[in-house]
């Protein structure tokens, strides 16, 4: 594709793989970014999420298959790729002896903004992120939430149109990933393609569009609402009680549960039809442990992958 093609895709993903010698990280993947989306990239850790990341940032090459991103090939252009799009990773790209501003303008630097630009660009994403009053603080005295935002205004600072989040928010407090959200949502509406990765699955409602991944393969993908009412993912019953690990530990091992978990203060069994929601009751009954409720609800996305996972 011609760089100077207008592409309704921002991210196109065919087959790409990536081994390290007989380990396999990346298991042919194939997907599309349309522009403007909040795409999510769910996993666990070593799921495949930052290798992906990594080499569609140009920063790892791919072992075979091919991606696109903003119409350049990540394996033929990848400098062209770093140049156009913003990197969020999992790590810290910060330096604790270094300022707020330091930062900023060090990283303007980087992406040749001198002069005015340079203030206009420190000026507006200090002032979008709540960074203006600690533009002299230290780095290493921030609190996780404002290293966060930080290490974001570095990656927006030369208007990328596509930007990857690797983590964004862990080590976090639940405040502080709710309104790192919110500007992530705000990025998307303004027209910014966001790629973002995370094991927090209530993240997820968030996204356009979740690929989940597991053991280098993607196991699913689409809306969040349409993985939680997906064919064949089979019943979820919640269970409330004061004795969930006995329940859990007892109902596990039946051979139409094909998963089990906490959810809160209950338990989320999934079964594989409606008809054994009276088997699961049956069940629970004979163990002689009172229960305030068991009825059927719609499944977490905790719950899909949970289930994707388990089922053989």
């Amino acid at each position: 594709m011609s760089a100077a093609a207008a592409v309704s895709s921002t991210v196109r993903v065919d087959a790409l793989t990536r081994r390290f010698d007989s380990f396999v990280a990346v298991d042919a993947i194939s997907f599309e970014i349309r522009a403007g989306e909040i795409w999510g990239f769910l996993g666990p850790n070593g799921a495949g999420k930052s290798t992906t990341i990594r080499m569609l940032c140009g920063v790892l090459a791919p072992t075979s298959g091919s991606a696109e991103v903003l119409g350049y090939d990540v394996g033929r252009d990848p400098e062209d790729v770093k140049l156009r799009i913003g990197y969020m990773p999992q790590g810290s790209s910060l330096w604790d002896d270094l300022s707020v501003e330091e930062h900023l303008r060090f990283y303007c630097g980087m992406f040749d903004i001198y002069g005015p630009g340079e203030k206009r660009a420190v000026d507006r994403w200090m002032e979008r992120l709540d960074l203006k009053k600690r533009r002299s603080q230290l780095a290493g005295t921030l609190s996780g939430g404002y290293r966060k935002r930080l290490a974001l205004a570095c990656t927006l600072l030369h208007d990328p149109k596509m930007i990857f989040l690797d983590e964004p928010t862990s080590g976090v407090d639940p405040l502080s990933r709710r309104e790192f959200w919110d500007i992530i949502v705000g990025l998307a509406e303004e027209g910014t393609t966001v790629l973002v990765t995370t094991h927090y699955l209530d993240e997820a409602e968030h996204c356009n569009e979740l690929a989940l991944i597991y053991g280098g393969k993607i196991i699913a993908r689409g809306t969040p609402e349409n993985l939680k009412h997906a064919p064949g993912g089979g019943e979820t019953i919640e269970i409330v009680s004061e004795h969930n690990v006995a329940i859990l530990d007892a109902v596990e091992s039946l051979p139409f549960v094909r998963s089990a978990g906490l959810y809160g203060s209950a338990l989320h069994i999934t079964v594989a039809h409606k008809e054994d929601a009276a088997q699961l009751k049956a069940a629970v009954s004979r163990l002689g442990i009172s229960i305030a409720s068991l009825e059927p609800v719609t499944p977490s996305l905790e719950d899909v992958f949970a289930d994707l996972v388990r089922t053989p």
